[in-house]
């Protein structure tokens, strides 16, 4: 069976630049969608299941900072990287808060830009196989699988909603730290809206009857930050 290609959505409204590192990436075994406006690009990246984004800053109808901001509602977590002929400090700040990977200021050399690319895409494949690999957890005296949703206390299994799972998995990960409520609303809920938020709230009272059994147990609003998992071994 062939290995799928790494699939690149590449937002660039120089055609000729487009065009050349289009065909450069692909010759390096990437999959790439070229777009040559920011709304072309994110219809693309809604119709479409991306690895990473390269995205131009100056480009019509939607520049990529904006861009940038729809990209990352829908996705929180994709790989993206501006490439960008603006090098003021204000520019590659605003880059940075708006979640970028990295800000690569043209023009570029394009091995470089490759290699960075293997870097970050191998980072996050070792990242999703870890949590892959972390499904089962102790919580006190209760037992939590999150493949089957299950939460089992004195042979009692309690079947958990698909939010109410993730929430639960993403406490255990941060267990005794602080989880950022914003972190796991892009997560689990796509953005962090006031609306989002409430119902996370909501989700957060169902977790803690859940748990209510084991005295040792508590979740702990960090308020305006997050939640906290605490265990008292």
């Amino acid at each position: 069976m062939e290995e799928r290609k790494p699939k690149i959505l590449l937002a660039e409204d120089d055609t000729n630049l487009g065009m050349v590192l289009k065909n450069y990436l692909e010759l390096n075994d990437y999959d790439v969608e070229l777009s040559r406006d920011g709304i072309l690009a994110l219809a693309a990246f809604r119709r479409e299941k991306f690895d990473i984004c390269l995205l131009d800053i100056m480009m019509p109808n939607m520049d990529g900072f904006k861009l940038a901001e729809e990209i990352r509602d829908v996705d929180p977590d994709i790989p993206l990287f501006f490439l960008s002929a603006k090098t003021m400090k204000e520019d590659i700040i605003q880059g940075y808060k708006l979640g970028a990977d990295d800000y690569i200021s043209k023009p570029f050399d394009s091995e470089l830009l490759l290699l960075k690319i293997k870097a970050i895409l191998k980072r996050n494949q070792e990242l999703s196989n870890k949590e892959e690999d972390l499904h089962e957890f102790q919580v006190g005296r209760y037992h939590f699988n999150s493949r089957l949703r299950s939460l089992e206390h004195d042979g009692q299994t309690q079947t958990l909603s698909p939010k109410e799972n993730e929430l639960l998995r993403m406490l255990c990960e941060h267990k005794n730290d602080l989880l950022p409520r914003e972190l796991a609303l892009k997560k689990i809920w796509g953005s962090d809206t006031y609306f989002n938020g409430r119902s996370m709230d909501v989700y957060i009272a169902k977790l803690r009857k859940y748990l209510k059994d084991d005295t040792h147990i508590e979740i702990v609003n960090i308020h305006g930050n997050g939640f906290r998992l605490v265990v008292q071994e």
